[in-house]
């Protein structure tokens, strides 16, 4: 068996794409059914709800924000660190795989409530057009929300590859996760830019953290095919 073959097992996809549908409709109708719920528990919530000015809305977008920001970029390490084969130290290729594949999934889902909750938001405003359409917003930073936007397609374009790589191939697979870096830079500069918690001192930390870490995998990643490439030209140049 070859090194690729290997490779490829285990980074086979661990269920269907209609299980992979299930759980993202089952992760967004979760977070939706939450905001039904919690104002039962939170009278102050549910004032806001019902009030002229209903905040919540906003707080439920930006807190979203960041937790579909965490789960990128846990997805993006994992999937760095099964390309440069950390992830068969801890906690091993295939599971790695299957976390890539799940984290995906569930911080689509999160993305994807950020952004629709804004609807309930009236100072914000935007349509359903507007929440949907990438530049289209004209109130609000309409350049880092779009970029926002983008991600957020290019995010459900890698996780669709899931279930259909058999159709494309595993080279065009591989390409297209290259993507996933765009992905991360325009949520960590729409978070940045258009954010209102961006201010706050543990929320820099945040982007810090996660963009350092991952940037450090990242070039430890590219350092090291650097260097098996030149061993490889080496070792052929000696051999002729």
């Amino acid at each position: 068996m070859t090194q690729l073959e290997v490779n490829e097992q285990d980074q086979e996809s661990s269920m269907s794409a209609k299980a992979g549908v299930i759980i993202f409709i089952a992760a967004a109708l979760g977070i939706a059914a939450a905001v039904l719920v919690l104002p039962n528990w939170l009278p102050g919530m549910a004032g806001s709800l019902s009030g002229a000015e209903p905040k919540v809305f906003w707080y439920l977008s930006r807190s979203t924000a960041l937790v579909a920001m965490g789960i990128l970029w846990a997805s993006m390490m994992l999937g760095v660190g099964i390309t440069n084969k950390m992830a068969r130290l801890w906690p091993g290729a295939p599971a790695a795989f299957a976390l890539h594949e799940y984290l995906s999934l569930l911080g689509l889902g999160f993305a994807a409530f950020h952004g629709l909750i804004l609807l309930g938001d009236h100072y914000a405003n935007f349509s359903l057009a507007q929440v949907l359409t990438p530049f289209a917003t004209s109130g609000y930073h309409p350049f880092w929300v779009g970029l926002g936007q983008l991600g957020f397609y290019t995010w459900a374009i890698v996780t669709a590859s899931f279930y259909i790589r058999n159709h494309i191939g595993q080279s065009t697979w591989r390409l297209l996760h290259y993507v996933s870096f765009f992905t991360y830079m325009a949520a960590l500069f729409h978070g940045i830019s258009s954010g209102t918690d961006t201010s706050l001192s543990w929320v820099q930390g945040f982007y810090w953290l996660t963009g350092g870490s991952l940037l450090f995998l990242t070039t430890a990643r590219v350092v090291n095919s650097l260097v098996l490439r030149g061993e490889k030209m080496l070792a052929g140049s000696t051999q002729k």
